[in-house]
């Protein structure tokens, strides 16, 4: 997503950007500004539309993070919580009867002893072995790394469709422009066309 951002932010130069690097969509007050004359109209579109085209791609992009950091956060949660648990558990507790998952559709029972210690997956076909303690720490950050991220997440995510938004507009009004000029040159030949058949018609001295 930087990378996409980037070519969007090269479009306009230095334009200013949301707290991810984002950059705004540029506001278009005055068509006059993008826009000089109608031979220009279609390349101004053509870049408008592509804009767009970027911002959707990252709208994309985050839509499917958000989706995964939602399946996520629950598994963080729960691991979180269970750690917890074991904290609360003594040399003296009885062990504890539970099953756990081996694949999607295969539990097998397990009798687990009091503990000082966790094996976390953290990802790659990786798992270590941690104090409780430090599990507790480590699986807290996690959970707090990943609420922010969810809702960065989503900040950008309406950034996006604001900017979205924004050029929209900004297509429809270089189009509405070029219409009006249309109409225009359209209103100067045929007022030209008239006076020259008027100039015609004029008796010969």
């Amino acid at each position: 997503m930087p990378d996409q951002a980037g070519e969007v932010a090269a479009e306009k130069g230095s334009a200013p950007t949301n707290p991810r690097g984002i950059p705004c969509a540029p506001f278009v007050d005055k068509v006059e500004d993008y826009v000089s004359s109608r031979n220009e109209v279609e390349a101004t579109l053509r870049n408008f539309q592509e804009m767009i085209s970027k911002y959707q791609f990252m709208e994309l992009n985050l839509q499917r993070r958000i989706a995964g950091l939602k399946d996520k956060m629950p598994d963080i949660q729960k691991t979180l919580d269970t750690v917890r648990f074991l904290k609360t558990r003594t040399s003296d507790s009885d062990p504890i009867e539970t099953t756990f998952e081996l694949n999607d559709t295969l539990y097998a029972k397990a009798t687990i002893p009091p503990t000082d210690e966790v094996y976390l997956w953290l990802g790659a076909n990786v798992m270590l072995s941690y104090p409780l303690d430090e599990a507790e720490a480590l699986l807290t950050s996690k959970l707090s790394a990943a609420k922010q991220s969810h809702s960065n997440c989503e900040e950008d995510l309406e950034f996006l469709r604001e900017q979205i938004t924004t050029m929209e507009v900004a297509i429809a009004r270089v189009y509405n422009w070029d219409v009006v000029q249309k109409r225009k040159e359209k209103a100067e030949e045929d007022r030209k066309g008239t006076g020259s058949k008027d100039g015609d018609d004029q008796p010969n001295g």
